[in-house]
C-alpha cells in the first residue's frame, strides 16, 4: 500500500531539500525515509534506489538551473547576457549547495541527453552568438565558461575567499569582465 501523500516528485524534492541541508554525498534512500517517518521499502514504490534518487535530484537541479538561465539571458546580449548567465549559476550554487553538487551527478549517456544538460549548453552558446566565435572556438569558450563559473564557485562556497579582501563579488565582478575581454578579442589560431 502507497502511503498518502507520498509521491516521487514531493521525494525528489525533499531530497533536494536534504542535500542542501546536509551534502549531496549523504542524500540516500534511508535517510529520506527518516525525514518522512516511514519504512525504507514503503518508498520503493517511487524510488528503485539511492542512485535512482540522486539521479532525480540531478535532472531536477539541472532543469531548475536552466530555468533561472533562460529566464535571466531572456532579451540580454554581450556582456549583459554573459554576467546574467553566470550570477544564475553562482547564485543557484550559493543558495542550493546540495543541488548544484547534484547537477554535477554523472548521469548514464541516455538520461544525460534528456536531460536539462543540453539545454545549458545551448544557453551558453546563444551568449556566446554576441561575440561571434566560430567552431570549434565556440566549444572551446563553452568550456572555459563552465571551468571559470564552476572552478570560482566551488572555492567560493568552500570558504576559499571568506578572509581576504578583496571581498569574493568584487573578484567575481572583475572576473565577469575579464572574461568579456577576452571573449571580444578571442585569439586567432
Amino acid at each position: 500500500m502507497v502511503r498518502a501523500g507520498l509521491t516521487t516528485e514531493r521525494l525528489v524534492r525533499a531530497g533536494a531539500e536534504l542535500a542542501d541541508e546536509v551534502g549531496f554525498e549523504q542524500v540516500t534512500v534511508s535517510a529520506l525515509a527518516r525525514r518522512f517517518d516511514v519504512k525504507v521499502a514503503s518508498l520503493y514504490s517511487h524510488l528503485k534506489n539511492s542512485q535512482d534518487l540522486k539521479t532525480r535530484i540531478a535532472l531536477l537541479a539541472l532543469a531548475e538551473m536552466a530555468d533561472r538561465a533562460a529566464e535571466a539571458l531572456a532579451g540580454r546580449s554581450g556582456k549583459d547576457a554573459l554576467g546574467a548567465f553566470a550570477d544564475v549559476y553562482r547564485d543557484y550554487a550559493l543558495a542550493h549547495p546540495g543541488r548544484y553538487t547534484a547537477a554535477r551527478y554523472p548521469l548514464d549517456p541516455g538520461t544525460a541527453a534528456a536531460s536539462a544538460g543540453p539545454r545549458h549548453a545551448q544557453l551558453t552558446r546563444a551568449i556566446l552568438r554576441g561575440y561571434d566565435l566560430p567552431e570549434p572556438d565556440q566549444t572551446h569558450a563553452v568550456r572555459l565558461l563552465g571551468s571559470v563559473c564552476h572552478g570560482y564557485v566551488s572555492l567560493e562556497a568552500a570558504g576559499g575567499f571568506a578572509h581576504s579582501a578583496p571581498n569574493s563579488q568584487e573578484s567575481w565582478t572583475r572576473i565577469v569582465d575579464a572574461l568579456d575581454s577576452l571573449l571580444r578579442n578571442w585569439p586567432a589560431r
